[in-house]
């Protein structure tokens, strides 16, 4: 198969492109380079079976021409990170929700089947759980720059699903929870990364809010076979499924385990989230993905922990 990613330079996109090469598809990404990174593929950049595209989702004949000559199109570009959100709303909502529509209407052109990674971000604050893939969307004002990002995607998965229904296109879905490991980078908002970088530098751990807040964290090579799955899958079509895993700990539990993990002797500084994010800033208490659809319809579990995630960041960071 000849697979198209958009977003294939960035985090996730490049392990997906490594795994993809690694059973012998080729891949072609397109990619602005925005957050992705040519450094992410240095491990296949000289592949036979993998060629780069580098421009916008927003560009319809670049997208257009990428479409057209692949099977299958992947589509993981997309604005992300909180402090990327909140700083430019805008620009995220323009790529998230705008990009999107180019991309499916060149899928529908050229009579291709469509795999949308979607996020655990459009559940919003529900904070109950865990979480089902008919759980409800609570999210908090329009104004607030936070829930956009919630919105965007929503409206990804809607536009998805309903050209499935109308077009007949093959349509998939995942909701990736918290998908963190190696390439990952800390300054767009990621906890974990930027945690592992603080502790092996020395520095102090900053724990937004009252660290309280519980979280699951994937790796991303479970991630990436789980999405692999769902691909693969004749049944998938038409569906969405929440990849994750289902382990919780506070953000404050994580920090301590980050810094016993790696043997560091930084400390634990608390910081309001005002001064982080800026006024009025709203975060959710819980969130935990419910992952037996998977489990049930695709035969995935996670197996990596979070001793594996943090432990593999370190090691990509130099440690």
């Amino acid at each position: 198969m000849k697979y198209l990613i958009t977003g294939g330079a960035g985090f996730v996109g490049s392990h997906l492109t490594d795994a993809l090469l690694s059973r012998g598809d080729s891949v072609v990404i397109l990619d602005n380079m925005s957050t992705g990174s040519s450094e992410n593929l240095k491990g296949v950049i000289s592949h036979p079976g993998l060629s780069i595209v580098q421009g916008s989702i927003l560009d319809a004949s670049v997208v257009e021409g990428a479409v057209a000559g692949v099977d299958h199109v992947l589509h993981l570009a997309a604005a992300l990170g909180v402090f990327n959100i909140v700083d430019k709303p805008l620009e995220s909502l323009r790529t998230n929700i705008q990009g999107t529509e180019v991309v499916l209407e060149a899928v529908r052109k050229f009579d291709k089947p469509l795999f949308l990674t979607s996020t655990s971000e459009i559940y919003g604050k529900n904070s109950g759980g865990p979480l089902n893939e008919e759980s409800d969307r609570i999210v908090g004002s329009p104004l607030k720059s936070r829930w956009s990002y919630s919105e965007a995607k929503a409206i990804d998965e809607s536009f998805a699903y309903f050209y499935h229904l109308e077009y007949g296109m093959p349509v998939r879905m995942v909701r990736l929870f918290n998908t963190v490991g190696p390439r990952q980078i800390g300054h767009y908002g990621m906890v974990v990364p930027r945690f592992v970088s603080a502790a092996l530098a020395g520095k102090p751990l900053s724990v937004y809010g009252s660290g309280n807040q519980s979280r699951c964290f994937c790796h991303v090579t479970d991630a990436v076979a789980g999405m692999i799955k769902v691909i693969d899958s004749p049944d998938s079509i038409g569906q969405v499924y929440n990849v994750g895993n289902n382990s919780e700990i506070t953000i404050l539990e994580l920090a301590k385990k980050v810094i016993a993990e790696l043997g560091s002797a930084s400390e634990i500084e608390m910081v309001e989230y005002e001064k982080a994010y800026g006024a009025g800033f709203e975060d959710m208490e819980r969130r935990v993905p419910d992952i037996s659809k998977m489990k049930r319809e695709m035969g995935w579990a996670p197996e990596l922990g979070l001793e594996r995630i943090i432990g593999d960041i370190a090691a990509h960071m130099g440690r």
